[in-house]
Protein backbone atom coordinates (compact mmCIF):
# COMPACT_ATOMS: atom_id res chain seq x y z
CA UNK A 1 0.00 0.00 0.00
CA UNK A 2 3.14 2.37 0.83
CA UNK A 3 4.42 1.72 -2.27
CA UNK A 4 0.85 1.94 -4.19
CA UNK A 5 0.85 5.70 -2.20
CA UNK A 6 4.46 6.48 -3.04
CA UNK A 7 3.00 6.27 -7.24
CA UNK A 8 -0.21 7.96 -7.06
CA UNK A 9 1.44 11.22 -5.05
CA UNK A 10 4.41 11.22 -7.73
CA UNK A 11 1.33 11.14 -10.43
CA UNK A 12 -0.62 13.36 -8.99
CA UNK A 13 2.71 15.92 -8.47
CA UNK A 14 2.88 15.44 -12.46
CA UNK A 15 -0.55 16.05 -13.29
CA UNK A 16 -0.49 19.23 -11.02
CA UNK A 17 3.09 20.78 -12.34
CA UNK A 18 1.60 20.32 -16.06
CA UNK A 19 -1.94 21.64 -15.42
CA UNK A 20 0.03 24.30 -13.70
CA UNK A 21 2.35 25.20 -16.63
CA UNK A 22 -0.60 24.87 -19.30
CA UNK A 23 -2.88 27.21 -17.43
CA UNK A 24 0.27 29.81 -16.83
CA UNK A 25 0.91 29.79 -20.51
CA UNK A 26 -3.04 30.10 -21.57
CA UNK A 27 -3.42 33.46 -19.48
CA UNK A 28 -0.75 34.53 -21.00
CA UNK A 29 -1.58 33.53 -24.51
CA UNK A 30 -5.25 35.43 -23.93
CA UNK A 31 -4.94 38.48 -26.40
CA UNK A 32 -5.71 41.77 -25.46
CA UNK A 33 -2.81 44.37 -23.47
CA UNK A 34 -4.00 43.39 -19.70
CA UNK A 35 -2.82 46.94 -18.92
CA UNK A 36 -5.18 48.66 -20.95
CA UNK A 37 -7.88 46.38 -19.71
CA UNK A 38 -7.06 46.55 -16.19
CA UNK A 39 -6.37 50.52 -16.23
CA UNK A 40 -8.57 51.94 -18.56
CA UNK A 41 -8.13 53.66 -22.27
CA UNK A 42 -6.92 56.82 -20.28
CA UNK A 43 -3.94 55.30 -19.26
CA UNK A 44 -0.23 56.34 -19.67
CA UNK A 45 2.73 54.04 -20.15
CA UNK A 46 4.02 55.49 -17.22
CA UNK A 47 1.23 53.51 -15.67
CA UNK A 48 1.36 50.53 -17.96
CA UNK A 49 4.98 50.59 -17.22
CA UNK A 50 4.71 50.44 -13.73
CA UNK A 51 1.70 47.85 -13.44
CA UNK A 52 3.97 45.48 -15.72
CA UNK A 53 6.69 45.99 -13.31
CA UNK A 54 4.60 45.48 -10.42
CA UNK A 55 2.56 42.29 -11.61
CA UNK A 56 6.29 40.82 -13.34
CA UNK A 57 5.36 40.73 -16.88
CA UNK A 58 8.05 42.81 -17.63
CA UNK A 59 10.56 39.81 -17.64
CA UNK A 60 10.65 36.83 -19.76
CA UNK A 61 8.33 34.03 -20.05
CA UNK A 62 10.88 31.43 -19.13
CA UNK A 63 11.58 33.80 -15.50
CA UNK A 64 7.68 34.91 -14.90
CA UNK A 65 6.71 31.03 -14.87
CA UNK A 66 10.00 30.02 -12.65
CA UNK A 67 9.05 33.03 -10.18
CA UNK A 68 5.22 31.73 -10.15
CA UNK A 69 6.27 27.99 -9.26
CA UNK A 70 8.55 29.39 -6.75
CA UNK A 71 5.74 31.35 -5.53
CA UNK A 72 3.33 28.63 -5.23
CA UNK A 73 5.69 26.68 -2.92
CA UNK A 74 5.34 29.22 -0.46
CA UNK A 75 1.91 29.44 -1.30
CA UNK A 76 2.10 33.13 -2.73
CA UNK A 77 -0.55 32.64 -5.57
CA UNK A 78 0.36 36.93 -6.21
CA UNK A 79 -1.84 39.98 -5.90
CA UNK A 80 -5.03 41.22 -6.40
CA UNK A 81 -4.68 43.79 -8.87
CA UNK A 82 -7.61 46.45 -7.28
CA UNK A 83 -7.57 45.42 -3.69
CA UNK A 84 -4.00 44.68 -3.75
CA UNK A 85 -4.67 41.85 -1.71
CA UNK A 86 -2.89 38.39 -1.74
CA UNK A 87 -4.97 36.05 -4.39
CA UNK A 88 -4.31 32.87 -1.82
CA UNK A 89 -6.13 35.07 0.65
CA UNK A 90 -8.75 35.88 -1.13
CA UNK A 91 -9.54 32.69 -2.42
CA UNK A 92 -8.95 30.86 1.18
CA UNK A 93 -11.50 33.50 2.20
CA UNK A 94 -14.38 31.63 -0.15
CA UNK A 95 -13.36 28.56 -0.61
CA UNK A 96 -14.78 26.90 2.60
CA UNK A 97 -17.73 27.65 1.22
CA UNK A 98 -17.61 25.71 -1.90
CA UNK A 99 -16.35 22.86 -0.21
CA UNK A 100 -19.38 22.58 2.65
CA UNK A 101 -21.42 22.80 -0.87
CA UNK A 102 -20.19 20.21 -2.48
CA UNK A 103 -19.82 18.03 0.60
CA UNK A 104 -23.02 18.43 1.55
CA UNK A 105 -24.44 18.14 -1.74
CA UNK A 106 -22.52 14.31 -2.44
CA UNK A 107 -22.86 13.20 1.18
CA UNK A 108 -26.83 13.41 0.79
CA UNK A 109 -26.71 11.80 -3.09
CA UNK A 110 -24.86 9.08 -1.90
CA UNK A 111 -26.74 8.63 1.43
CA UNK A 112 -30.39 8.08 -0.79
CA UNK A 113 -28.67 6.41 -3.89
CA UNK A 114 -26.24 3.86 -2.18
CA UNK A 115 -29.67 2.45 -1.00
CA UNK A 116 -31.83 2.56 -3.69
CA UNK A 117 -28.47 1.28 -6.08
CA UNK A 118 -28.71 -2.06 -3.70
CA UNK A 119 -32.41 -2.65 -3.59
CA UNK A 120 -32.70 -2.07 -7.24
CA UNK A 121 -30.27 -4.74 -7.81
CA UNK A 122 -31.93 -7.09 -4.85
CA UNK A 123 -35.12 -6.20 -6.19
CA UNK A 124 -34.27 -6.59 -10.06
CA UNK A 125 -37.39 -5.94 -12.36
CA UNK A 126 -39.57 -4.65 -9.68
CA UNK A 127 -41.37 -1.83 -9.21
CA UNK A 128 -39.15 0.09 -6.91
CA UNK A 129 -36.21 -0.76 -9.95
CA UNK A 130 -38.31 0.58 -12.46
CA UNK A 131 -38.89 3.99 -10.58
CA UNK A 132 -35.09 4.15 -9.78
CA UNK A 133 -34.91 4.02 -13.42
CA UNK A 134 -36.99 6.71 -14.62
CA UNK A 135 -35.88 8.73 -11.71
CA UNK A 136 -32.23 8.16 -12.98
CA UNK A 137 -32.66 9.30 -15.99
CA UNK A 138 -34.77 12.51 -15.32
CA UNK A 139 -32.88 14.07 -12.88
CA UNK A 140 -29.79 13.46 -14.76
CA UNK A 141 -31.26 15.00 -17.58
CA UNK A 142 -31.90 18.29 -16.16
CA UNK A 143 -28.96 20.68 -15.31
CA UNK A 144 -27.75 22.01 -12.12
CA UNK A 145 -28.30 25.65 -13.36
CA UNK A 146 -32.12 24.99 -14.37
CA UNK A 147 -32.54 22.83 -11.08
CA UNK A 148 -31.41 26.18 -9.50
CA UNK A 149 -33.54 28.36 -10.65
CA UNK A 150 -36.93 26.19 -10.42
CA UNK A 151 -35.48 25.17 -6.79
CA UNK A 152 -35.80 28.90 -6.28
CA UNK A 153 -38.79 29.91 -7.65
CA UNK A 154 -40.80 26.79 -5.97
CA UNK A 155 -39.01 26.66 -2.51
CA UNK A 156 -38.52 30.35 -1.75
CA UNK A 157 -40.61 32.51 -3.88
CA UNK A 158 -43.57 30.85 -4.04
CA UNK A 159 -43.91 28.72 -0.98
CA UNK A 160 -41.21 30.78 0.81
CA UNK A 161 -40.17 27.68 2.50
CA UNK A 162 -36.14 28.44 2.38
CA UNK A 163 -34.54 31.35 2.09
CA UNK A 164 -33.36 32.32 -1.32
CA UNK A 165 -30.08 33.63 -1.18
CA UNK A 166 -26.92 34.46 0.92
CA UNK A 167 -25.09 31.66 3.21
CA UNK A 168 -26.80 32.49 6.70
CA UNK A 169 -25.08 33.68 9.55
CA UNK A 170 -24.43 30.92 12.76
CA UNK A 171 -24.49 27.05 12.28
CA UNK A 172 -28.20 26.72 11.83
CA UNK A 173 -28.85 29.45 9.38
CA UNK A 174 -26.10 28.37 7.21
CA UNK A 175 -27.41 24.85 7.30
CA UNK A 176 -30.89 26.24 6.12
CA UNK A 177 -29.52 28.59 3.57
CA UNK A 178 -27.27 25.24 2.12
CA UNK A 179 -30.27 23.23 1.69
CA UNK A 180 -31.43 24.73 -1.70
CA UNK A 181 -28.07 25.01 -3.08
CA UNK A 182 -26.67 21.70 -2.17
CA UNK A 183 -30.26 19.80 -3.73
CA UNK A 184 -29.71 22.16 -7.14
CA UNK A 185 -25.81 20.07 -7.27
CA UNK A 186 -26.69 17.10 -5.70
CA UNK A 187 -29.84 15.78 -7.15
CA UNK A 188 -28.66 14.84 -10.59
CA UNK A 189 -26.01 12.18 -8.70
CA UNK A 190 -28.85 11.03 -6.56
CA UNK A 191 -30.33 8.76 -10.14
CA UNK A 192 -26.70 8.44 -11.65
CA UNK A 193 -25.11 6.92 -8.75
CA UNK A 194 -28.25 4.85 -7.73
CA UNK A 195 -28.27 2.86 -11.59
CA UNK A 196 -23.92 2.97 -11.58
CA UNK A 197 -24.43 0.97 -8.49
CA UNK A 198 -26.98 -1.08 -9.63
CA UNK A 199 -25.04 -2.37 -12.48
CA UNK A 200 -22.31 -3.15 -10.43
CA UNK A 201 -24.23 -4.55 -7.58
CA UNK A 202 -25.73 -7.15 -10.03
CA UNK A 203 -22.59 -8.16 -11.59
CA UNK A 204 -21.26 -8.48 -7.70
CA UNK A 205 -23.93 -10.83 -6.93
CA UNK A 206 -23.13 -12.96 -9.99
CA UNK A 207 -19.02 -13.67 -9.10
CA UNK A 208 -18.60 -17.28 -8.04
CA UNK A 209 -17.25 -15.95 -4.50
CA UNK A 210 -20.58 -14.76 -3.68
CA UNK A 211 -22.26 -17.91 -4.74
CA UNK A 212 -20.01 -19.55 -2.00
CA UNK A 213 -20.68 -17.54 0.49
CA UNK A 214 -24.63 -18.07 0.49
CA UNK A 215 -24.25 -21.81 0.54
CA UNK A 216 -22.38 -21.36 3.96
CA UNK A 217 -25.70 -20.23 4.43
CA UNK A 218 -24.71 -16.86 5.53
CA UNK A 219 -27.52 -14.03 5.73
CA UNK A 220 -28.49 -12.17 2.52
CA UNK A 221 -28.03 -8.76 4.50
CA UNK A 222 -24.55 -10.03 5.62
CA UNK A 223 -24.18 -11.03 1.68
CA UNK A 224 -24.73 -7.80 0.40
CA UNK A 225 -23.39 -5.56 3.20
CA UNK A 226 -19.97 -7.65 3.97
CA UNK A 227 -19.03 -8.80 0.38
CA UNK A 228 -21.14 -7.72 -2.26
CA UNK A 229 -21.22 -3.79 -1.41
CA UNK A 230 -17.34 -3.26 -1.21
CA UNK A 231 -16.52 -4.83 -4.64
CA UNK A 232 -19.74 -3.00 -6.56
CA UNK A 233 -18.95 0.73 -4.60
CA UNK A 234 -15.60 0.68 -6.98
CA UNK A 235 -16.89 2.37 -9.41
CA UNK A 236 -18.95 4.42 -7.39
CA UNK A 237 -15.58 5.50 -5.64
CA UNK A 238 -13.90 6.24 -8.75
CA UNK A 239 -16.70 8.65 -10.27
CA UNK A 240 -17.33 10.27 -7.04
CA UNK A 241 -13.65 11.84 -7.59
CA UNK A 242 -13.52 12.64 -11.14
CA UNK A 243 -16.92 14.21 -10.05
CA UNK A 244 -15.27 17.01 -8.32
CA UNK A 245 -15.00 18.58 -11.77
CA UNK A 246 -18.28 18.29 -12.29
CA UNK A 247 -19.60 19.19 -9.14
CA UNK A 248 -17.51 22.43 -9.14
CA UNK A 249 -18.79 23.51 -12.60
CA UNK A 250 -22.04 22.98 -11.22
CA UNK A 251 -21.19 25.25 -7.53
CA UNK A 252 -20.49 27.60 -10.15
CA UNK A 253 -23.98 28.65 -11.55
CA UNK A 254 -25.30 27.56 -8.59
CA UNK A 255 -23.32 30.00 -6.58
CA UNK A 256 -24.49 32.92 -8.99
CA UNK A 257 -28.67 32.00 -8.69
CA UNK A 258 -28.48 31.79 -4.87
CA UNK A 259 -25.91 34.65 -4.93
CA UNK A 260 -23.94 32.83 -2.62
CA UNK A 261 -20.37 33.11 -2.06
CA UNK A 262 -17.56 30.77 -3.08
CA UNK A 263 -15.24 29.82 -5.34
CA UNK A 264 -17.91 30.01 -8.80
CA UNK A 265 -19.34 33.60 -7.68
CA UNK A 266 -15.35 34.45 -7.09
CA UNK A 267 -14.66 33.60 -10.73
CA UNK A 268 -17.64 34.98 -12.45
CA UNK A 269 -16.82 38.55 -10.62
CA UNK A 270 -12.73 38.26 -11.47
CA UNK A 271 -13.44 37.40 -15.21
CA UNK A 272 -16.28 40.22 -15.81
CA UNK A 273 -13.47 42.20 -14.19
CA UNK A 274 -10.76 40.94 -16.07
CA UNK A 275 -9.16 40.50 -12.88
CA UNK A 276 -6.10 37.64 -14.51
CA UNK A 277 -4.62 37.26 -10.88
CA UNK A 278 -7.84 36.20 -9.34
CA UNK A 279 -9.06 33.55 -12.48
CA UNK A 280 -5.25 32.27 -12.11
CA UNK A 281 -5.49 31.92 -8.42
CA UNK A 282 -9.20 30.68 -8.41
CA UNK A 283 -8.65 27.83 -11.18
CA UNK A 284 -5.40 26.71 -9.85
CA UNK A 285 -6.93 25.69 -6.50
CA UNK A 286 -10.16 23.96 -7.96
CA UNK A 287 -7.12 21.84 -10.13
CA UNK A 288 -5.39 20.83 -7.24
CA UNK A 289 -8.89 19.89 -5.60
CA UNK A 290 -9.49 17.94 -8.62
CA UNK A 291 -6.32 15.91 -8.70
CA UNK A 292 -6.63 15.77 -4.64
CA UNK A 293 -9.91 14.03 -5.18
CA UNK A 294 -9.03 11.44 -7.93
CA UNK A 295 -5.93 10.92 -5.72
CA UNK A 296 -7.54 9.69 -2.68
CA UNK A 297 -10.75 8.25 -4.76
CA UNK A 298 -7.75 5.94 -6.16
CA UNK A 299 -6.47 5.62 -2.42
CA UNK A 300 -9.71 4.47 -1.56
CA UNK A 301 -10.16 2.02 -3.97
CA UNK A 302 -6.92 -0.01 -3.27
CA UNK A 303 -7.98 -0.18 0.59
CA UNK A 304 -11.05 -1.75 -0.49
CA UNK A 305 -9.57 -4.15 -3.56
CA UNK A 306 -6.16 -5.73 -3.07
CA UNK A 307 -6.07 -6.50 -6.63
CA UNK A 308 -5.71 -2.53 -7.65
CA UNK A 309 -2.88 -2.40 -5.22
CA UNK A 310 -1.38 -5.72 -7.05
CA UNK A 311 -1.69 -4.43 -10.68
CA UNK A 312 1.02 -1.29 -10.03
Amino acid sequence: MLLYLCKRLVLAVTISVTAVTLLFLMIHAVPGDIASILLGPRATPEMKAQLYQQMGLDKPLVVQLATFFGGLLHGDLGFDVFSQRPVADIVLEQLPYTLELILASILWAAAIAIPLGCYSAVRRNSAMDHIVGVMAVSTIAIPSFVMAVYALLIFAVSLRWLPAIGAGEGFADELIHLLLPSFAVGVGWVGYIARLLRASMLETLGENHIRTVRAFGVSEWRVITRYALPLAILPTVTILGVGIAWLLSAAVFVEVVFARPGIGALIVQAVNSRNYPIVMGTVLVTTFLIVIATTVSDLVNAALDPRIREEL
